[in-house]
């Protein structure tokens, strides 16, 4: 994907190299492999590691000198050095909001995870930036594509994900080759961005062209015969105007799952700092890497067939372990561009506009893994599978030669969309009062179509010749997907509108109110063509709704900020694409967000920390498991549910040396309130805690600078039990703990060199649940990447 530059360009002079150089933000760029950020390296080498940055409010007045000729030389304010992304895992604003805002006058939980904190962590993904922050959790959904879970409520689904404020709705693997930062906005936000769930957004921030000539060139090595190389090289063409390009290489063999993909990102800006400045670039990222669709769950035993009793866990292997087939593939691309213009008034105001377009592509053919059983058809007599056993294995009778199957889920899908934004802020006095408005509209439509792969009559695709088992992991069977012929299935049109209005009134020196609102009209058309002696089939439905966003804000000093929120949100039937005879005559789903918290400045102001007390409630929830007696997609407003709970983040330098970062929340209540008219679920049932909702998740990160040139640090990552939802009973992913090592060298503000370990310790876990299967989180893997700027 392109990026042009941020909705609200900074006109911040640069952070600078001891030299004077200035220095060239770069992003998440290397961002998977712990790469040096260049004030990192100006930090470590060769002098000692400077101080961390003061408020950019902060400044110090340089007492008078006298000249040798007795002349009193002019007293001169210096600020202390900026804290950028590139230099520190604690952030002090957020585009999130529509804007570039102090996180001290948001009043909702904020999560800001920054280069620097990616490099160190090695992310590649913003799967894996992710799974760095708390009150994360991952569904494999039966498609293959993976949902994300932010308090328990669905994220990708519902097309919570954005870049630079615009809606990223497409399923596909986002690289982080061109993102300085991700940032986490938590709790119901509809009044800024329409349709989205209860849970919150992620927003993915794109790297910009600044006014410097700087570039950086990373390669990476480590497990699973990986190498990934990535470049961002900056050219400043003007006083006023700059190129930038990020791209990037990367292929694993990765223990039979491959990684094959590459990206681009050229973005030009011109006019910076001046009343019109303009931007434009593409992005384009294509994969061709495998899909990793899991291993079922085990049972303990096989008395009393699936039941409470009878509980159920992990497949004890290698967590490199692959069984999917050697032509199991997912593929795709994601190919769009951006223009984005803004316009600075006299007055301080900003008129902001951005317009973006671009088509998807998916190509996903992957294996479903089950214990494989022989059972035999009681009214023809056919036996299926006869080479197997004919009862599932337990824990105590899994061995390496326990026979597997793979069946077949294939997805095929495309998506072009538009989206065209433009807002206005300002900052005034009114009455006597000052002011911050937002106000603006944004429009969006996307078309999408999903196909089934058809085999011609009498042609057969078989993974399971040979079969194999627990014990022959990446078996290198493989058949030729490209005999299968793609026929459309479905054709939706999704057409939204939205028109917002939002002000942050201070009313006292100290206290300050927030009160916004949005009306949105979403409508979609839903089209099945003609098969065989099925006609086609249409439905369509559109929805108009109001959406609200209120807050209280105390900020007794400059380090102190404390808040109250209340806020609403609302999901359509058809944010997947999809409208079938129940779910396009249900109306939207409806949630609400109550928040307390505060965001505190600490040890002289080097360290941000976050506390937040939530109370989330979606009403008229839809569920797709059917209830009894009901045909399977039958959509159940399964009524209400709740999670409540408290959060935690810690961000900053304890000490000029020491470094760390701390995310937690614990969600202690957690509850199916009410089930709908469908009955009882099969799935979820009322009164029962919902899946994939951890009571405890976070990680914590921490480095500490030995000497000038090397700097050494570590992380846990931890996840409470939970389970992948109530069908069938007894299934529950344990609790878990990993480690993470680093070490870096540099030889020079130059070069560099980095050294990451991800899960030290080889541990076992389920990462991302389904019903019928779990996705084992990363093993043990190890990285070596060489930085070079110039």
């Amino acid at each position: 994907m392109h990026r042009p530059a941020p909705t609200h360009p900074l006109v911040t002079p640069e952070p600078r190299h001891p030299s004077g150089q200035r220095l060239l933000p770069l992003g998440a760029l290397a961002a998977g492999f712990g790469l040096f950020n260049v004030a990192a390296l100006a930090q470590v080498a060769p002098a000692a590691p400077a101080a961390p940055a003061a408020p950019a409010s902060a400044a110090s007045a340089a007492k008078g000198a006298t000249a040798k000729d007795g002349t009193v030389l002019q007293t001169i304010s210096v600020n202390a050095k900026v804290e950028t992304d590139q230099n520190s895992v604690r952030a002090t604003t957020s585009t999130v909001g529509r804007g570039n805002q102090e996180l001290r006058d948001i009043p909702q939980s904020v999560t800001v995870i920054t280069e620097k904190l990616m490099e160190d962590r090695r992310v590649d993904t913003v799967k894996e930036a992710l799974h760095y922050t708390a009150g994360i959790s991952f569904q494999a959904a039966e498609g293959g594509e993976e949902d994300i879970r932010l308090r328990g409520f669905s994220l990708t689904a519902s097309g919570d994900i954005f870049v630079d404020g615009v809606r990223d709705t497409a399923f596909y693997e986002r690289d982080v080759f061109n993102f300085d930062r991700i940032e986490v906005l938590r709790g119901s936000a509809s009044m800024l961005f329409g349709r989205g769930s209860t849970g919150g957004v992620v927003n993915q921030v794109s790297k910009a062209p600044l006014l410097t000539n700087i570039s950086e060139v990373s390669t990476s090595v480590g497990s699973g015969r990986y190498l990934r190389l990535t470049g961002d090289f900056n050219l400043k063409t003007s006083e006023t105007s700059a190129l930038r390009l990020n791209a990037m290489t990367n292929n694993a063999d990765n223990h039979g799952n491959k990684i094959d993909k590459f990206g681009v990102a050229p973005t030009f800006r011109w006019g910076i700092g001046t009343a019109d400045e303009f931007s434009v670039g593409y992005y384009y990222l294509e994969n061709d890497n495998g899909v990793n669709y899991g291993i079922p769950w085990l049972r303990e035993n096989d008395s009393g067939g699936i039941g409470a009793t009878n509980p159920g866990g992990l497949v004890k292997i290698d967590p490199k372990n692959y069984y999917g087939a050697a032509s199991d593939y997912s593929a795709g691309y994601a190919s769009y561009g951006t223009a984005h213009y803004t316009h600075r008034f006299q007055d301080g105001g900003e008129w902001h506009t951005v317009l973006r377009s671009g088509g998807y592509d998916r190509d996903q053919r992957a294996s479903t893994i089950r214990f494989c059983v022989r059972t035999t058809n009681a009214q023809t007599g056919v036996v299926t599978n006869p080479d197997c056993p004919t009862v599932a294995p337990t824990q105590s009778t899994l061995t390496d030669a326990t026979p597997l199957t793979r069946g077949t889920n294939n997805k095929v899908q495309d998506l072009a969309a538009t989206y065209l934004q433009t807002d206005y802020t300002n900052k005034f006095v009114w009455f006597g009062r000052k002011n911050e408005i937002l106000t603006g509209i944004d429009a969006a439509r996307e078309e999408f179509n999903n196909y089934n792969m058809v085999l011609p009559t009498g042609v057969v695709l078989n993974k399971n010749d040979p079969r194999t088992t627990i014990g022959t992991p990446n078996d290198g069977t493989s058949v030729d997907e490209g005999l299968r012929t793609k026929v459309k299935t479905r054709n939706f049109v999704a057409k939204a509108l939205g028109v917002y209005a939002q002000d942050l009134l201070e009313i006292a020196p100290t206290w300050k109110l927030l009160a916004g609102l949005r009306w949105d009209k979403f409508s979609g058309d839903y089209v099945s063509p003609p098969a065989g002696a099925n006609p086609e089939l249409s439905r369509s439905r559109s929805d108009s709704l109001w959406s609200s966003r209120f807050g209280a804000i105390w900020q007794p000093s400059e380090t102190s900020s404390w808040y109250a929120s209340y806020g609403t949100s609302f999901n359509t039937s058809g944010e997947l694409y999809n409208y079938d005879a129940q779910g396009s005559n249900t109306p939207p789903e409806k949630s609400r967000n109550i928040e307390v918290g505060t965001k505190q400045d600490l040890f002289d102001g080097r360290v941000s920390a976050r506390v937040a007390l939530f109370h989330s409630t979606k009403y008229n929830e839809r569920n797709r498991d059917s209830p009894d007696g009901q045909p399977l997609e039958f959509y159940v407003l399964s009524g209400k549910r709740h999670a409540a709970g408290i959060e935690l983040d810690l961000a900053g330098r304890i000490t000029p040396a020491w470094e760390m970062f701390l995310s937690y929340a614990f969600i202690p209540i957690a509850k199916i309130d009410e089930v709908g008219p469908g009955g009882t679920l099969t799935g979820e049932l009322e009164g029962q805690r919902p899946s994939m909702t951890p009571r405890h998740s976070g990680t914590v990160f921490t480095s500490y600078q030995v000497t000038p040139a090397i700097r050494v640090g570590g992380g846990l990552n931890f996840r409470s039990s939970q389970t992948p939802n109530r069908n069938p009973p007894g299934i529950v992913a344990p609790s878990f703990v990993t480690g993470d090592l680093l070490a870096e060298y540099a030889f020079n503000p130059q070069i560099a060199f980095k050294l990451n370990v991800i899960n030290v310790t080889n541990k076992l876990y389920a990462d991302s649940l389904y019903t019928g299967h779990y996705i084992p989180g990363q093993p043990r893997t190890v990285y070596a990447t060489m930085t070079a700027r110039f």
